[in-house]
């Protein structure tokens, strides 16, 4: 599968950041309380895909329920462009709507985070390197 690089950032640009992934996306539309309320489109990436270019200071960390995901958002215009999954903690979850470079084509799939429970599996895999 061919990868490209994106660039991405926060609103207000105080954050920025890089990613290598296919050149076709695909992102989950999660409809649990947070995501819905944030418009995240998931895109879950192995750690090793991303890299922050500026802006360290400017992140804060929001967690809740278990802490295990850790939601990073910048400390600025309050934008969550990236954040450390509870289903894939040692991977990325990068927000699609905050990358500034546009893929060459979306697919968006519905995944059912309300029952995330029993559907947190169907991710798993999204961190591993292939």
């Amino acid at each position: 599968m061919k990868e490209t690089k994106y660039q991405g950032s926060c609103h207000c640009g105080a954050v920025r950041f890089e990613i290598e992934a296919p050149l076709t996306l695909e992102v989950e539309d999660c409809n649990c309380s947070i995501c819905t309320k944030a418009g995240f489109l998931h895109l879950i990436l192995p750690l090793s895909k991303f890299t922050l270019l500026q802006g360290e200071e400017q992140l804060e960390n929001y967690t809740f329920n278990t802490g295990v995901a850790r939601h990073t958002f910048c400390k600025t215009c309050g934008i969550k462009p990236f954040y450390t999954p509870r289903s894939n903690p040692d991977g990325i979850d990068i927000n699609a709507r905050c990358l500034d470079t546009e893929a060459e084509s979306l697919s968006i799939v519905k995944f059912d985070g309300q029952d995330w429970e029993a559907n947190a599996q169907r991710l798993s895999h999204k961190s591993k390197v292939v």
